[in-house]
């Protein structure tokens, strides 16, 4: 079945009475009939028949084994990073989503994780920093807010040879446009509450496995450490994902002439967009993905542009988030970004002057003419 089909009809019976969508099953607990008959559905915080519709969903669209639905991606992540073992070192890539960058620089320390922090396209670099005790690796790619490309296949190579337990965070691609387990991957992450929700009304997260023992271990924190997807919620993100692939296919059309106009721009000193053919990463985005996505980061040649820009765009909007059918831009050094020191941030250019994109699905005449009249507006 093509992913496109998959996305409305996920192969699975309807329920007894026939309903075309999953019913809400609002309910923490489950009454059993006697002690010999029981199903795997006794407590909510274990497994509840919407969400377990969800995961299988999620599961069957990333080609893994199993898939557990988490109330955020930060709980996703947080406890899909208990597969490893402490003490451990991790190799990460340096340019990820901020929550993750507060998470392995901090709070992961104290749990006996240690985080080396390194370009992942660079596959020699990756290789020279294995240790005795590096257990895994995690990337995100495209990377946020840099839009970095890490070749997975390759990066799963190295973990194969190396047995180490391989992440891949593919928020910004989902798998419409990316499919990690395919390329190598052990675990996919999703911030599902972005592209894969993609109204801007649910917050959730995802970890697929690739096997059954991921699958038995990750079921054990699931369970212990409780972070797990409400039934509405889990309403809320099937019914996004029936619509994945003609969002993505909208938003991936717009942002590469939201990216252009941006090139084009005599304010603008750079852009970062993996859909330009003389990215440096081009080619590895061509191998391992069908389209390019909605995501757009830029800096601007003067910082007072920022401002301007900020409080007069109309159509977008200036909020904190991404992948969602409204247009969004931000402010990655004080929102997304805020909490990583100051001169990391400058080393990596994300500075006073960078601004990221999520484009939406709304008509490109008008987004294009809401950046002009915003970049035009005159003190």
């Amino acid at each position: 079945m093509k992913i496109e089909t998959l996305c409305l009809h996920s192969s699975e019976k309807r329920n007894e009475y026939g309903c075309l969508t999953t019913p809400i099953y609002q309910t923490s607990t489950f009454v059993h009939e006697g002690i010999e008959d029981t199903s795997k559905y006794s407590y909510s915080r274990l497994a509840n028949p919407t969400r377990s519709h969800l995961e299988n969903l999620v599961a069957k669209l990333e080609g893994g084994y199993s898939a557990y639905a988490f109330s955020s991606g930060m709980a996703a992540i947080t406890t899909a990073i208990k597969l490893i073992k402490p003490p451990a070192h991790i190799i990460a890539s340096d340019d990820l989503y901020g929550g993750s960058i507060r998470l392995f620089s901090n709070d992961a320390l104290s749990y006996g994780y240690e985080f080396d922090f390194i370009d992942t396209s660079d596959l020699e670099l990756v290789k020279s920093k294995i240790r005795k005790d590096t257990k895994a690796i995690y990337i995100e790619t495209p990377s946020n807010p840099l839009m970095h490309v890490t070749d997975i296949s390759e990066i799963a190579k190295i973990a194969k040879d190396n047995n180490l337990l391989f992440y891949v965070d593919n928020t910004f691609l989902t798998p419409y446009y990316q499919k990690p387990l395919s390329l190598g991957a052990d675990v996919v992450i999703h911030s599902g509450t972005k592209f894969l929700g993609g109204h801007n009304d649910a917050l959730s997260g995802f970890a697929v496995v690739k096997n059954s023992d991921l699958d038995e271990r990750l079921a054990y924190l699931y369970k212990t450490v409780g972070a797990c997807l409400a039934p509405f919620d889990s309403f809320l993100i099937e019914r996004g994902i029936k619509t994945l692939p003609l969002r993505m296919d909208r938003i991936s059309e717009n942002a590469k002439v939201v990216a252009l106009w941006l090139r084009a721009n005599p304010k603008v000193n750079r852009v970062y967009y993996v859909g330009f053919e003389d990215n440096k990463d081009y080619a590895v985005t061509k191998k391992q993905t069908t389209g390019n996505g909605g995501m757009i980061s830029f800096e601007l040649k003067e910082s007072q542009y920022v401002s301007r820009i900020l409080q007069h765009v109309k159509v977008f909007q200036y909020a904190e988030s991404l992948g969602g059918v409204e247009s969004l831009i931000t402010f990655p050094k004080k929102q997304t970004h805020a909490d990583v020191p100051h001169d990391i941030l400058e080393a990596k250019g994300i500075n006073d002057r960078f601004l990221r994109i999520s484009v939406g699905i709304e008509n490109i005449d008008d987004l294009i003419e809401d950046l002009k009249q915003a970049f035009e507006y005159e003190v």
